[in-house]
């Protein structure tokens, strides 16, 4: 039963964060992870900064005890030369005296070498460590500068991908049907394109039709002005008019004025 809920929760979560990502703006993430890396990159150099300073105390650490070596070797050589000086002149309590504490201090000596061997190994290991604390700043730094050099280039790209998403859209709104009663941009062009095609059919046939008209009467008006020479020319010829003469004297009389005679 605790399984099943987990997965139910791990599935819940998963399909939320899915949601999520899809509605959030890439633009306002990609400042969220700048933003979170720097503060990462900021955290980073604070642990590293602590470890620097142990490092630093270390060897503080050490030196101090170095410096105590070197006092303690100095009174311990001192106190046996008193020692032997005091053995010298016979004088029995300040012999006993130095050797006493030439013995304190050499027991100190012992400790405080101990205490520098150790102080000694702790001061390398926080060395090393604030080696690696360093060489991970450096790293890190990198990488933000890197992602920061990036945004640019990345928020170019999201600004191209709109651009060609909403040509996306504009392109498939052409193509497809708005609603019901909305018909689609191609259907619109082949409708307006059919009645061009009509009127301008019609037009066509209308053209044809006038210019017919007109030719029968500019044929018309050829032929009574041909008649109307020929009888010219047999008149300036003495000839007699044939019989089908007399057939186009109706026509002239819609004809145009006959020139006169003796004009060629």
């Amino acid at each position: 039963m605790f399984k099943l809920i987990r997965r139910w929760w791990k599935y819940a979560t998963a399909k939320l964060t899915g949601k999520f990502n899809e509605a959030a703006d890439p633009k306002v993430q990609l400042e969220q992870a700048i933003t979170e890396a720097r503060e990462q990159d900021l955290r980073l150099r604070q642990q590293a900064a602590n470890v620097i300073a142990n490092q630093k105390k270390a060897e503080m650490g050490l030196n101090s005890k170095m410096d105590e070596l070197g006092k303690l070797n100095a009174q311990a050589r001192q106190a046996l030369m008193m020692a032997d000086d005091a053995k010298k002149k016979g004088n029995e309590t300040d012999v006993t005296r130095y050797s006493s504490a030439a013995e304190t201090i050499a027991g100190r000596l012992v400790q405080v070498e101990k205490d520098i061997d150790s102080q000694k190994t702790l001061a390398m290991a926080a060395t090393q460590a604030s080696d690696q604390a360093k060489a991970a700043v450096r790293q890190n730094s990198m990488l933000l500068e890197r992602k920061i050099a990036e945004k640019s280039k990345l928020l170019s790209q999201l600004d191209q991908a709109k651009m060609q998403e909403e040509m996306n859209k504009a392109m498939a709104q052409m193509n497809q049907t708005l609603g019901d009663d909305v018909p689609t941009f191609d259907e619109i062009k082949s409708k307006i394109e059919d009645r061009y095609a009509k009127a301008s059919a019609t037009a066509e046939l209308n053209s044809q039709t006038v210019d017919a008209s007109i030719l029968e009467v500019e044929q018309a008006t050829s032929d009574v002005e041909a008649q109307s020479r020929l009888s010219q020319l047999r008149s300036e010829l003495g000839l007699d008019s044939p019989d089908a003469a007399p057939a186009a004297a109706p026509v002239e009389q819609v004809a145009a004025p006959q020139p006169e005679p003796g004009t060629v």
